[in-house]
């Protein structure tokens, strides 16, 4: 009795972050699995608000936070997203199909312009960089991607990796920043 109680409380929770999702823009398929405590802010840029579509089978664990900020995020079927995993979609990012997200990644598109002394930084506007993760790539924990960077299909990158520059498909990256050590067979 005390499984098909916390299963049924497990669905309620689901329901409500599902619920919260919708409220707040979201586009999510009815089989996406969301975790409790995930941020989700679309934004506006140019008049015109962000968009942030999950795919079916999509996972988001606890602690995600998609913002948009008036740009895209999309991330396709059957992509895992973990723990506290940050993805800005300023320029737009793209996941996709079957990719596996480990927890406390980083996901940019957009960088800021560095002024002359005389201005101010935070004043400046963004620089939109599109990012784009293929499919059936694998971030280990706590990589950084940052703007503008296109990772391959079949990739995989190291625990901590900064990835500054593409990663041509099937390669094996880490490090900081990220350098191609290997290639899958």
């Amino acid at each position: 009795m005390f499984k098909r109680l916390l299963t049924q409380h497990k669905k309620l929770i689901n329901g409500w972050d599902r619920l919260y999702l919708r409220l707040s823009g979201v586009e999510l398929d009815p089989s996406c699995l969301i975790s409790r405590q995930v941020l989700a802010q679309l934004g506006f840029a140019n008049g015109s608000p962000g968009k942030i579509s999950l795919s079916p089978q999509v996972k988001i664990e606890q602690g995600v936070v998609l913002h948009a900020w008036g740009g895209s995020i999309t991330i396709k079927d059957n992509a895992f997203i973990g723990p506290y995993t940050v993805i800005y979609g300023h320029g737009g990012v793209i996941i996709g199909q079957d990719s596996l997200i480990a927890m406390h990644c980083r996901i940019l598109s957009s960088n800021h312009t560095i002024p002359e002394r005389s201005q101010h930084i935070c004043w400046q506007p963004d620089i939109l960089m599109p990012t784009t993760i293929g499919k059936d790539v694998w971030l280990g924990a706590g990589v950084t991607v940052l703007g503008g960077v296109t990772i391959g299909d079949g990739c995989v990158v190291g625990a901590g990796a900064v990835v500054t520059k593409d990663l041509p498909p099937y390669s094996i990256a880490m490090g900081v920043p990220a350098k191609v050590v290997n290639t899958r067979t």
